[in-house]
């Protein structure tokens, strides 16, 4: 694993870049948090959920009532993984919580480091991807979200 400076790579910074969401449907970032019981608790989000402003800043918008988003709150840490063809990427986050929009809450986090995991032996060859049911009624509520998380 290659630690990497606290920087977003050009890969992540362009699916997290708040355009053409109806092209990157089904990119999937799993946010890793520490749940009150002290297990990790694992989230799925969208890019309809996370925008990255510059290369050292991502922004949230998760359900406001949700468990990740106690977890995020009280921690103020969060692991965000990305899996793509080739290798796995981990980028540590330090969270702070906003406020809410369209039953969202919104953080603001800082990018605190960046690990690439890739081996010699073996490579990763897709993510995890998912389609969605009904596109018409889920891109604008997306659309808001970065709407919400471009205004921070």
């Amino acid at each position: 694993m290659a630690e990497h400076e606290a920087t977003l790579p050009v890969e992540v910074r362009d699916l997290l870049d708040g355009t053409d969401l109806e092209d990157k449907v089904g990119e999937t970032f799993l946010l890793l948090t520490v749940g009150p019981n002290g297990f990790p608790r694992v989230a799925l989000l969208s890019v309809g959920e996370l925008y990255a402003p510059s290369a050292d800043e991502v922004r949230l918008a998760l359900w406001r009532n949700s468990t990740t988003t106690q977890s995020l709150t009280t921690q103020g840490r969060a692991t965000l993984g990305y899996f793509s063809a080739g290798n796995v990427m981990y980028v540590a986050l330090e969270a702070r919580r906003d406020r809410a929009a369209d039953g969202l809450a919104l953080f603001t986090a800082r990018v605190a480091s960046v690990r690439r995991d890739e081996v010699e032996f073996a490579e990763i060859l897709s993510g995890v991807r998912y389609r969605l049911r009904d596109p018409a009624s889920v891109l604008p509520r997306w659309r808001r979200a970065i709407d919400a998380l471009r205004a921070l």
